[in-house]
């Protein structure tokens, strides 16, 4: 069922600080929804990492550093020796099966609901989320969030460096930052979220300091060389709008340099946009890039090895996919020997927890013709 190995430099090796990759190909972080109620990551999670284990890097989803960054139900945090047994779990299996794992830190800022976290979300700026929010009871309107105190601001900077500690605790090679998608950190970064006069906002070199304090926290915690940064440059997924991306990034990019985390983390990727060319020649460490491969549609044929070599021919040095790898537990093998991909089947499979869409995807010795009409939900 597979056919000649394909020449690629996807697969050839490289080094992300200390950290040697066999491949160049990353796992994503994906939400998943496979925790318990209060975070703890479940056993089913150690066998479904453990199946990717030949991803180059496996980026594990999203986990909250305290309690009030919960987003949804049932997502991982890393802010009590419950969580830190629970993700050791899954460190220990994708260990054992030859991997490697960094962790992503999220804290959801106004993506957030008391039905989830039993808190009040907080935010830059008391300005709600413009569309309902997932609960444990079903869609619910978004609640006003509160206005963080520039106390609170500094508590949640340290909760970040605290949660990168426990990260490593817990057998992670370190931890990545995020600051896209709309959550928190994004929220600070743009105008439409950040409406704050004092430190925190206005101009952009305000804007960025949240975000900055953060990095720098968690690099003094573990280490540069153990942390990474995820940036979505202009992406307006949770209601953001920046207002003056242009000018936010480079800014950014230029402030953690000074820092020196291991990697940047590029959203959405485009190698064509000018944005993603500066910030490659401004970046003079690992840049990870993650190609669009058109949610909403199905995965493309290829698994999305043609986009992502695009963005290597770019100068990106590693490729992050994320549904690809959702589908196909061994997508390094099936995109090296060109082996068909698996669609993904059903969009609510990747929420509703339990094996079902998670844990039950084929290899290629088994490979199962999924019915595509199922794969144009995503």
């Amino acid at each position: 069922m597979t056919n000649a190995p394909v020449e690629s430099r996807l697969f050839d090796s490289a080094l992300l600080g200390p950290l040697e990759l066999p491949n160049r190909l990353v796992m994503a972080p994906m939400t998943r929804n496979r925790a318990t109620a209060d975070g703890v990551p479940l056993p089913l999670m150690a066998t479904y990492y453990s199946q990717r284990a030949s991803a180059g890097l496996i980026i594990a989803e999203a986990s909250t550093p305290n309690a009030v960054g919960q987003t949804y139900p049932n997502i991982t945090a890393i802010h009590n020796d419950a969580h830190v047994a629970g993700w050791r779990q899954v460190t220990g299996a994708v260990h054992a099966a030859g991997g490697r794992m960094f962790l992503q830190l999220q804290h959801g800022g106004r993506v957030g609901h008391p039905d989830n976290s039993g808190l009040t979300p907080v935010a830059p700026s008391p300005i709600p989320l413009p569309e309902p929010i997932h609960t444990a009871a079903g869609r619910r309107t978004a609640v006003v969030p509160r206005e963080m105190t520039v106390e609170e601001i500094r508590s949640t900077v340290a909760d970040f460096a605290a949660a990168a500690s426990k990260a490593v605790d817990a057998g992670f090679a370190g931890v990545e930052v995020h600051a896209a998608n709309g959550y928190l950190l994004h929220q600070f970064l743009a105008k439409g979220t950040n409406q704050r006069t004092d430190a925190y906002g206005g101009a952009v070199e305000h804007r960025i300091r949240f975000v900055v304090e953060v990095v720098q926290a968690v690099a003094d915690a573990i280490g540069p060389d153990r942390v990474g940064v995820r940036l979505a440059p202009g992406l307006t997924v949770n209601g953001i709008e920046e207002g003056d991306t242009e000018d936010i990034y480079p800014a950014l990019v230029a402030a953690l340099n000074d820092i020196g985390p291991a990697y940047l983390h590029l959203v959405f990727a485009d190698p064509d946009e000018p944005l993603f060319q500066d910030i490659r020649k401004a970046w003079p460490r690992t840049l990870i890039a993650n190609p669009v491969l058109g949610w909403g549609s199905p995965l493309p044929a290829d698994g999305g090895r043609h986009a992502a070599e695009r963005l290597l021919a770019a100068g990106a040095d590693l490729i992050s996919l994320g549904r690809p790898f959702l589908a196909n537990p061994d997508l390094v093998e099936r995109l090296r020997t060109g082996a068909p991909i698996n669609p993904v089947r059903d969009e609510g499979l990747m929420y509703t927890g339990g094996e079902n869409g998670y844990t039950d995807y084929p290899r290629i010795t088994a490979t199962v013709a999924w019915p595509r009409a199922h794969a144009d939900r995503l």
